[in-house]
């Protein structure tokens, strides 16, 4: 090839790139605070859906209703009174009561015990150890989405490094804390990233849909650990639970019980900003947006689609076994069957609550772990059922999928979206 031929090319090259990075890179001309209120109105119309289900499945208030042209008032104030039980108890049991806390603290003050206190501080300290499998979960499938990709194997891969991390836990001996604890954490992150790689190298190689691959593979995981903690991994006893981990791989507490407060929140949260370094500031992080923005565009510009499909899977892999290992290494200490309660699955919608954004995603993380924790406080004090908190998470997936609905209640102008946006790719594609 000549020299004029090879300055050509690579010039055209340079070209492509440029331009790929310009619709990546280029300033955002929708409106910042459309994409921050979007979502916050999303939540409040879901809150108020949410009042009006209580109301509705409260059978004393209906019984008014039946009288509501003749005492109008009673209905009403029946039906307030519901949702301020309702909403008042959960909002003690993810934050905490006011009241509670200004009387732990005289306590403190005159004799010096921190007993109340710590039981004060108790709902906030739970909403927050609730929220960090919703972190890691949520970046996980946030990263998937950032390269056009639909992890929906996430619960499975949870299930992974949870089995993972359990085993380096409690079988490695003798090692001390500065290196059992991370080498047990990043175990659980390694076997859940290959795990989620073999859905990648098959979407590159064969162009198999990772949807269908993550969700069979799900199954794979749920019915691997029943297998491993029915038997091998299984400690004495009638339970399927594995043995204990060691001490020297705990993740430290920072209060005495029952606060269950622990150091992977602050893991979490520096992952988050790992994540977000990772995918704005390198050029790693560019390639996988490139592909995910616009595969074609990206093969065009010199960028390997194969390797980023296999590289993001196993990343997102990785973030949700993370959320495995944080289970087993800072709460549970042991791994007992099907110790996730779906916090891969609600990973989703966290993922787009947080527009794929690292930031977005830790707040959705900690508005879902709020309200997931005072769900049984509200069970139990108002008498409304958990699945009421499942019926506020769906709608809020709702109004966030069809942004047009809130668009269309709120009167708010549609505004020219901004570059890069995040979308996944249909069947086959």
């Amino acid at each position: 090839m000549s020299e004029r031929k090879e300055r050509a090319l690579r010039n055209d090259q340079d070209t492509r790139a440029q331009a790929l990075a310009k619709l990546l890179l280029r300033p955002a001309r929708g409106s910042l605070l459309q994409a921050i209120l979007l979502p916050v109105l999303a939540v409040f119309t879901a809150l108020i859906i949410g009042a009006l289900v209580i109301v509705f499945t409260d059978l004393q208030v209906l019984n008014l209703y039946k009288d509501f042209f003749s005492a109008p008032g009673k209905a009403l104030a029946a039906s307030w009174k519901s949702i301020a039980s309702a909403y008042s108890a959960l909002f003690k049991g993810s934050i905490g009561n006011p009241a509670e806390f200004a009387n732990a603290i005289s306590v403190l003050r005159e004799t010096g015990d921190t007993a109340p206190l710590r039981q004060a501080f108790w709902p906030i300290s739970e909403s927050l150890v609730t929220s960090v499998p919703y972190i890691f979960a949520g970046l996980a499938v946030a990263l998937g989405f950032q390269c056009g990709l639909f992890n929906i194997g996430a619960e499975g891969q949870i299930f992974i490094g949870a089995l993972a991390s359990v085993y380096v836990g409690y079988s490695v001996k003798g090692l001390p804390q500065y290196i059992h604890l991370p080498l047990a954490f990043f175990a659980g992150a390694a076997a859940a990233g290959l795990w989620a790689a073999v859905a990648g190298v098959l979407k590159a190689k064969t162009g198999a849909h990772e949807v269908i691959n993550t969700i069979m593979m799900n199954y794979i995981a749920f019915l691997l650990s029943d297998w491993l903690l029915n038997g091998p991994m299984r400690r004495p006893g009638w339970a399927p639970i594995s043995p204990a981990i060691r001490d020297s791989a705990w993740l430290p507490k920072f209060f005495p019980d029952p606060l269950r407060f622990h150091a992977g929140f602050f893991v979490a949260l520096g992952i988050a900003a790992v994540v977000y370094w990772l995918l704005f500031k390198t050029t790693i992080g560019f390639e996988i947006r490139s592909v995910g923005a616009n595969p074609d565009a990206a093969r065009y510009a010199g960028i390997s689609v194969t390797r980023n499909f296999v590289l993001a899977m196993f990343l997102s892999g990785a973030l949700a076994g993370m959320a495995g290992a944080n289970e087993v290494l800072g709460v549970n200490h042991q791994l007992a069957s099907a110790f996730s309660s779906g916090y891969g699955f609600d990973s989703i919608a966290l993922a787009l609550l947080g527009k794929s954004h690292p930031a977005g995603v830790v707040l959705a993380a900690l508005l879902f772990g709020t309200l997931r924790s005072g769900a049984t406080r509200m069970q139990s004090l108002a008498g409304v059922p958990v699945d009421i908190i499942s019926i506020l998470q769906a709608l809020v997936i709702i109004f966030i999928a069809a942004p047009a609905i809130i668009r269309w209640i709120y009167r708010i102008r549609l505004e020219r979206e901004v570059g890069e946006t995040v979308f996944t790719r249909g069947w086959g594609q």
